[in-house]
């Protein structure tokens, strides 16, 4: 036996659809950027994929790094009571725990950038305000990696 087209029965979220209440409609997604052409250089093309593999290994080296200093730091070294000015003056007297925080900060700050960069492409609708968005981030990026930067390299312990 076979049913009519008729006498089906709609279940579940399609049976609220008819001809008379369509179902909404779902809007087309901005048009993504061309494929890599024979002119366009490869590297250009693939940022996305750079970007998705930098924050896959930036995260895995964040988390060792962060847990090591929190580690170190807290639970290893008498606790949060005992990070002082001097403590900090001691910590980078030594040249592997200024790499252990540069490493540490502008991992960070990449890190965060580039997830930040996706969220604003995401959602900024129009080209101008991402644009800006943008440029703001890279801008504060830049300024912040350059100031923490100068101030591992540069901290005198000896300031009264």
């Amino acid at each position: 036996m076979t049913m009519a087209t008729t006498d089906v029965e709609l279940t579940g979220s399609t049976a609220a659809y008819s001809a008379d209440n369509p179902a909404p409609l779902i809007e087309a997604p901005r048009a993504r950027t061309p494929r890599a052409t024979p002119s366009t250089p490869r590297i250009r093309a693939n940022v996305e994929l750079y970007g998705w593999v930098f924050m896959r290994l930036s995260g895995i080296v964040l988390a060792v790094l962060v847990v090591g200093h929190l580690l170190i730091q807290l639970v290893l070294d008498g606790g949060v009571s005992k990070v002082s000015f001097a403590f900090v003056a001691g910590r980078w007297a030594s040249p592997f725990w200024q790499g252990w925080d540069l490493l540490m900060l502008w991992l960070a700050m990449l890190h965060g950038a580039n997830g930040l960069r996706t969220v604003i492409n995401d959602y900024a609708e129009r080209d101008g305000t991402r644009f800006w968005l943008k440029m703001l981030l890279y801008a504060a990026t830049v300024f912040t990696v350059l100031l923490g930067t100068l101030v591992i390299f540069t901290f005198d312990p000896n300031i009264r």
